[in-house]
């Protein structure tokens, strides 16, 4: 991308990372959402973080929550980013729980995430703050995003995108005039009547937004049960109240843009990688880094197919693989079928297997001859629609022969007999 002469030297970037992600159902039982693998061999907190640091913002703090210690060998202390630095760089913010104040528990909703470190904010005194969400796909150079921002004198910038119909009912709607000034915000609607959503980027001048969540907390606490808020997601009551004020702006994201939130996303969004590489995981101008450990090369042995896959490094494929990503040492024996499928780290698909339409989590054990998912569609499209996908958790096993129905889900750490 071409460089741009754009400031970021007080510009702060903070990943909201402390979602439960309870709609990935068995995915995110054992790990936090962010730290899902995706295209092989990334993370999506890697795409969220080589945005940040390709568009030359050094100042990174990532709020976690749940399953905390999962983020651990996906950050890497900030090392594959060189964000390890004694000023600024990465900073890893746990949960605000006894903080001396009357914010106790965790966090219900991305605004009060933001409420609850609005004193850190102030004390490290940036001009503008960056806020993102860590579960989309996406390619961004956030210095035009800053440059919309400061042109236009704004409070509040919102990174827009547009996608169809039948997806925007889970997404923040956002109403843009001629001008480019928002002039409405609504959140997941019954009835959507735009295309346009906010997608979880945006940029905030600094004093204006701890100014704004210090007054909703005024208004709202009372409302709110102990150790809550009220604030909730930014679209419930911290973006309409900058909206009223008449300063936020849109700023239209260029290129591909997906919300991994449901598993059938996740899914998706995986199909979209094999039909073309988005302009995302592969570009020299543009790179993605990563902390995942490397490893051999992959492998297809004689007698082997492979046809229109991803594999990951240290991978051996003896059996027959098409319409797959394939993660790190994953091994498909000789006479297993894999297609349409995302298997993660270490899975293990013995022989005369078959799976299909399915994501199965990092080190399950596939027995021989055991069906998991979908056979074959005729009609792939009306499946890639839908919103069944096989999920087989962390660790699972699928004894020989057994058998695991399409749409079906298997528990972390169980077995299928």
């Amino acid at each position: 991308m071409e460089s741009l002469a754009v400031d970021t030297d007080r510009v702060l970037a903070i990943v909201l990372a402390g979602g439960k992600g309870s709609r990935m159902d068995v995915l995110t039982q054992r790990r936090a959402k962010p730290t899902l693998p995706f295209g092989g061999v990334f993370s999506l907190l890697d795409i969220c973080l080589s945005n940040l640091v390709n568009s030359h913002v050094r100042d990174v703090w990532v709020v976690v929550q749940y399953h905390a210690s999962s983020f651990d060998p996906v950050l890497a202390h900030g090392r594959p980013w060189d964000l390890d630095r004694n000023l600024g760089g990465l900073r890893v913010l746990p949960p605000q729980q006894g903080i001396g104040d009357e914010e106790e528990g965790m966090a219900t909703g991305n605004a009060d995430s933001l409420f609850r470190i609005r004193r850190l904010i102030s004390q490290h005194d940036p001009e503008v703050v960056l806020v993102l969400s860590a579960d989309h796909v996406y390619s961004l150079d956030h210095r035009e995003v800053l440059r919309t921002h400061r042109e236009a004198g704004a409070e509040c910038t919102v990174v827009t995108t547009t996608i169809g119909l039948e997806e925007v009912g889970h997404h923040t709607l956002v109403d843009v005039d001629e001008d480019g000034r928002v002039t409405g915000v609504h959140h997941k609607p019954d009835e959507p009547h735009t295309e346009t959503i906010a997608s979880e980027v945006f940029a905030y001048d600094a004093k204006v937004l701890v100014e704004i969540l210090d007054g909703l907390r005024e208004r709202l606490g009372g409302e709110a049960p102990d150790g809550d808020s009220g604030l909730g997601d930014f679209s419930e009551h911290l973006l309409p109240e900058l909206v009223q004020r008449g300063k936020v702006v849109a700023h239209e994201l260029p290129g591909y843009w997906r919300d991994l939130g449901r598993p059938s996303a996740y899914f998706r969004a995986h199909q979209d990688l094999l039909a073309g590489d988005l302009g995302i995981l592969h570009s020299r101008d543009w790179p993605m880094r990563t902390a995942s450990p490397q490893g051999p090369a992959a492998r297809v042995h004689e007698g082997a197919e492979v046809l229109d896959a991803m594999l990951g490094n240290g991978s051996e494929i003896h059996g027959r693989v098409e319409r797959c990503v394939i993660g790190p040492d994953v091994v498909v024996e000789a006479g297993a079928v894999v297609h349409d499928a995302v298997l993660m780290r270490g899975v293990h698909v013995r022989r005369d297997a078959r799976i299909g339409w399915s994501v199965l989590d990092a080190r399950c054990e596939i027995g021989a001859g055991a069906r998991v998912g979908a056979e074959e569609a005729q009609d792939a499209t009306s499946r890639l629609k839908s919103e069944e996908v096989t999920l087989v958790g962390m660790d699972a096993a699928v004894t020989a022969g057994a058998e695991v129905p399409h749409g079906s889900r298997v528990e972390p750490g169980t077995t299928v007999s």
